[in-house]
């Protein structure tokens, strides 16, 4: 592994080194896998076909992780990538994904990776993706995720989706499907600069009596980026859904957030918060007066912001 795969893993997966990753892992550099490890209680298999793999967890397996990252240094390389998770009933895994790229040329560089869940009875998965873009060229970092969730009764789906900084361009589109009881909590942080553009789409469907749902994005537009965030929840029973956009923007900045609440069942409780705006003038002064100047000041509310 050379020293830009280990920096890009490490911004993407906590990932320190490579030779000793625990648990179950598949590590993807341009277009190849370059390590992968199952263990007794989760396979992971190439597809056939497409690019991708199938990563099989056996009811029952608690405390255990997978770590599928995956890292670009080829300029002008593109790719589509499908990984599907079958997670066992009673399981409690963590699964950590997210893809780097580090484009020094002309030309751009996309990855795709369209993941799909299907969490069983009572499994609980805690699901980790990170995206991020570094390298000095002129070409684009473009990334594409499309994440499908689909959840049986009682289970519960944690997602932490976070773009750190340095992705030009990214279309961003989540789908839920949740049963009785099924419990989606979803943290989303997006970071744009320069002329960046941002476009995030949820779509959750609450099918049975006592889902919950429950969405919240936080964004910082900087420069001239661009965000918009479509928030859409349809609960088809006595469930409960929550909305939230939370998001600073800065210099010329924009963000649009497009909430949309369907309620086709009485006892259908859903919800939608949003608030967009600059930073508050007295957040600066009060850390300014601990010393910091003002452009340090705009940078700690942002970091604890965007935590």
């Amino acid at each position: 592994m050379n020293n830009i795969q280990a920096y890009l893993l490490r911004e993407i997966a906590d990932i320190e080194d490579g030779n000793n990753i625990q648990g179950a892992f598949n590590i993807r550099s341009d277009s190849m896998s370059i390590g992968r490890q199952s263990t007794k209680n989760i396979e992971i298999v190439s597809k056939t076909g497409v690019s991708g793999m199938d990563i099989f967890i056996k009811p029952n397996t608690v405390g255990e992780s997978v770590h599928i990252p995956v890292v670009m240094t080829q300029s002008g390389l593109k790719e589509e990538v499908y990984n599907d998770f079958y997670i066992g009933d009673n399981a409690d895994v963590e699964i950590v994904a997210g893809c780097g790229i580090d484009n020094c040329g002309s030309h751009d560089s996309e990855h795709d990776g369209i993941h799909r869940f299907y969490v069983g009875k009572n499994a609980k998965i805690k699901y980790v993706e990170k995206h991020f873009g570094s390298g000095s060229g002129s070409g684009k970092r473009i990334l594409n995720p499309v994440t499908e969730v689909y959840m049986e009764e009682g289970s519960t789906c944690e997602m932490e989706m976070v773009q750190i900084k340095g992705v030009d361009d990214t279309e961003r589109k989540t789908v839920a499907e949740l049963k009785a009881g099924a419990k989606l909590i979803v943290r989303e942080r997006l970071m744009t600069h320069h002329e960046q553009r941002a476009f995030s789409d949820y779509a959750v469907s609450l099918n049975g009596e006592g889902a919950n749902a429950d969405v919240v994005s936080r964004g910082v537009a900087r420069d001239n980026s661009y965000q918009k965030l479509d928030l859409k929840i349809v609960g088809n029973a006595a469930c409960k859904g929550h909305t939230e956009c939370d998001s600073i923007i800065m210099d010329n900045g924009r963000i649009l957030a497009v909430p949309a609440l369907e309620a086709n069942d009485v006892d259908a409780s859903l919800v939608h918060e949003a608030a967009i705006g600059k930073i508050a003038g007295d957040q600066i002064i009060k850390l300014m007066t601990l010393g910091l100047t003002e452009a340090e000041a705009e940078e700690q509310i942002i970091n604890g912001f965007l935590r």
